[in-house]
């Protein structure tokens, strides 16, 4: 019988690894080409939305669709913060103050709460913490009536606090989760050795669990960025004052509000939607490496 360290054997062994070899290349050029097909597919939106902020107003919905627009007019960008009666600059000084205030308030205190829940030992604890992320499965659409009745009762409408103050009574349990599951993958001797050098629970959350966290921490940053930023049904149900508006409801105006005659503003809808998403964009691209730790690591443990 032919052994396998014989020339005949490996003369039938090598042809089969190339095959094999020619089959994984082709399935990966394959893998490659369908994830630049849905790429394309789902960048075609945003394309199209970059082609139509950058053209002429009556030029927007011919067909077939002008993909580079010939000539490329940039003064639209700049026209959108022109309009008398859309006060655009002001929408994202708002949304700017607003945002500010929901991060920190949420970072700061959804840390603290997961803090508790990941290091203290307390009666309840584990009952609390199950309660707490049942209110993950409640859409905003249930408690949406009661929470404008309190606030209403509180004299709190038409202005930000409805949109300021609860970022810093826990953030929300989805941080609050979030966090707590990074903070579980820390080892305890941390926080014993910290203990033993007369570090109390404060010193040891700020000094030791923090810096070890900002994976975590940034990722909640961002998502509490963009959800302030983007946020849309809670301004427009608490404010009424104009002045006060975000540029979420700020966008609306572009189509309710036309500037002269017959003149579409789909064009400058465009453009300021995409100044709206620009500030999202930007700081995904630059946190997401931070951001797909935090998310990666918050799963190892719990």
């Amino acid at each position: 019988m032919m052994s396998a360290s014989t020339p005949g054997a490996r003369e039938g062994v090598l042809p089969q690894a190339k095959r094999r070899a020619g089959r994984i290349d082709w399935l990966k050029w394959l893998s490659q080409l369908l994830v630049l097909v849905l790429t394309i597919g789902f960048m075609g939106p945003f394309l199209w939305a970059v082609s139509t902020s950058l053209q002429y107003s009556y030029r927007a919905f011919q067909l077939p669709i002008q993909w580079i627009p010939n000539p490329v007019y940039w003064s639209n960008y700049a026209r959108v913060f022109r309009f008398s009666n859309i006060p655009f600059g002001l929408f994202i000084k708002n949304s700017v103050i607003i945002t500010i205030f929901v991060v920190i308030g949420a970072t700061v205190s959804s840390s603290a709460v997961a803090y508790g829940f990941s290091r203290f030992q307390f009666p309840g604890r584990d009952v609390l913490f199950v309660v707490l992320l049942s209110t993950m499965i409640l859409p905003f659409q249930v408690t949406m009536i009661p929470t404008y009745v309190l606030f209403h009762l509180i004299r709190w409408l038409d202005s930000w606090k409805p949109l300021i103050v609860p970022a810093y009574f826990g953030g929300g349990a989805f941080y609050i989760f979030l966090l707590r599951q990074f903070f579980m993958t820390l080892p305890r001797e941390l926080d014993e050795a910290a203990v033993m050098d007369g570090a109390s629970s404060l010193t040891i959350f700020w000094r030791i669990i923090l810096p070890l966290s900002k994976p975590a921490v940034a990722t909640v940053a961002l998502f509490a960025f963009m959800g302030s930023w983007n946020s849309f049904l809670g301004p427009l149900i608490y404010l009424t004052d104009s002045r006060k508006y975000t540029i979420a409801i700020g966008l609306r105006y572009f189509q309710t509000l036309p500037t002269s005659g017959t003149e579409p503003m789909h064009v400058y809808l465009m453009a300021a939607s995409l100044i709206a998403a620009a500030p999202c964009i930007v700081l995904f691209f630059f946190a997401q490496k931070q951001f797909m730790r935090g998310i990666v690591m918050s799963g190892i443990k719990g």
